[in-house]
């Protein structure tokens, strides 16, 4: 009988302790798990139960809305949001999250409220100038540019403002800042569908604009910017090597001599963290590996392949020399005259 009864006290503590809440950091590393395996509605229990002991949780708050957006239930994830955004402590990924919800509901005057309520709490925001572009762009308001050049000039290190701009200035007349903007992106992010996509834009924007008139200063007149102009006539003096046709080789030398010919004229007044990289790269005669990354893959994948197999160790040092560094633009060397 005695037995019986420790073995009755030992159960009922057991299930004592099983049922003993979990504490809301736990809870929500737990959750996170369950985001990560793309199992919503378990996270979403999780979280629930979590914020019923931290309700103002504001990372939990945020990971619940992202858990009904991602889901698609946009009715819960609006419920949510529109308590976060109003908060002291809301922060720059609080204000993204809810760009999306107002997006997938296609809120657009609401949405065009909230990006401009969050870049006056974070003025300096990449993100937000970002995505607030993408807003406008996609109601085919051109003023997005705008708000990506803000972005570039305010938030230099963020990539996605210099993606956006590229992908602007392509469709225009401009013969630079898709260029300048696109390699600084490239270098930024390398290893996503959107790089490669910009490697292939570069080689082609070299090919139909920069070097599609014989004297590349041709319709430039208006041009306000100093540096776009001492950038167009540093590739002039390069543009009759264009003749032989715009190939991965000729533009190693092109883009070699331009690099030279700047620091002797222009790098003094315009510090700028691309040509620095390249003139390194040239310093450490990798410059040719760098242009192969670039342009070689895009323009004939097979010689490319080649190439590195037969240039293996400048092949293997280039990668080497990207892989120990992060490129970023600093605060300073923003030159888009509007």
């Amino acid at each position: 009988m005695k037995q019986f009864f420790l073995l009755g006290l030992i159960s009922l503590l057991s299930l004592a302790v099983i049922a003993q809440p979990e504490d809301p950091k736990t809870m929500h590393a737990t959750a996170r798990t369950f985001m990560q395996t793309g199992d919503f509605d378990n996270a979403i229990i999780v979280l629930s139960r979590a914020l019923q002991q931290d309700k103002d949780n504001l990372e939990m708050q945020k990971d619940l809305v992202m858990c009904y957006y991602l889901k698609r239930d946009y009715t819960k994830a609006m419920e949510g949001i529109k308590t976060l955004v109003d908060r002291d402590d809301a922060d720059v990924v609080t204000f993204q999250i809810a760009g999306n919800v107002y997006k997938a509901l296609e809120e657009v005057k609401e949405c065009d409220k909230l990006y401009k309520k969050g870049l006056k709490k974070f003025p300096k925001s990449g993100p937000l100038y970002s995505e607030y572009g993408e807003l406008l762009w996609a109601s085919k308001d051109f003023s997005a540019i705008n708000l990506w050049e803000k972005g570039i000039e305010a938030d230099p290190g963020y990539s996605g403002n210099y993606y956006n701009a590229a992908l602007y200035y392509f469709y225009t007349k401009d013969k630079v800042w898709s260029l300048i903007y696109g390699e600084i992106f490239v270098n930024m992010e390398s290893l996503n569908e959107r790089g490669a996509a910009m490697k292939e834009q570069l080689l082609q924007m070299y090919k139909e604009k920069l070097f599609a008139e014989a004297d590349l200063m041709t319709g430039e007149e208006k041009n306000k910017s100093e540096f776009a102009k001492a950038f167009l006539l540093g590739m002039n003096k390069q543009s009759s090597l264009a003749a032989k046709g715009i190939t991965t080789e000729v533009l190693t030398m092109i883009r070699a001599r331009f690099i030279l010919e700047w620091y002797e004229a222009n790098a003094s007044k315009f510090p700028f963290r691309l040509f620095d990289y390249q003139q390194q790269l040239l310093r450490e005669g990798l410059f040719d590996a760098y242009n192969q990354w670039l342009f070689g893959a895009t323009e004939n994948l097979a010689a490319y392949d080649n190439w590195t197999k037969t240039h293996a160790d400048e092949y293997n040092n280039f990668n080497a020399f990207q892989r120990s560094r992060v490129f970023k633009i600093p605060p300073g060397q923003y030159y888009h005259d509007k």
